[in-house]
């Protein structure tokens, strides 16, 4: 039977809180499937490396896959589809939306530095104007 338990290194990182959790065990299945993890912007470099601590906006794709934004700014789309896990690293509040192009009722508004799970589909994202 597999061991369930994390690494001493992975368990010290969730500890401090540098990497969210839920991205942290995405990254880690995705990678054991034989997959990568890729931001909407790119590859990244969660993993294994302690300095690199992720785009400033990131959520778990409903393609279970870790999406981010660096520098979120109006309205964004959602690729991948989200509605797991999200994580507002900037200075501005976040509406998510349903419809893409932040039409509609926001389906959750997250604060500045919120970590939490998102239980409903997301498809767009619009960020409050920030300092």
């Amino acid at each position: 039977m597999r061991s369930l338990s994390l690494p001493h290194t992975i368990r010290s990182l969730v500890r401090a809180g540098s990497v969210p959790v839920l991205l942290l065990a995405a990254t880690a299945t995705a990678a054991a499937a034989g997959g990568s993890a890729y931001a909407a912007d790119g590859p990244t470099a969660a993993l294994g490396t302690p300095t690199a601590v992720g785009p400033a906006f990131q959520y778990l794709g409903t393609d279970d896959r870790p999406h981010g934004i660096d520098s979120p700014k109006g309205c964004v789309e959602a690729l991948g589809g989200g509605g797991r896990a999200v994580t507002n690293k900037t200075n501005r509040s976040v509406a998510l939306y349903r419809e893409p192009g932040c039409v509609g009722t926001p389906v959750e508004v997250l604060a500045p530095g919120a970590v939490k799970p998102v239980p409903r589909y997301f498809s767009s994202a619009r960020f409050s104007a920030g300092s």
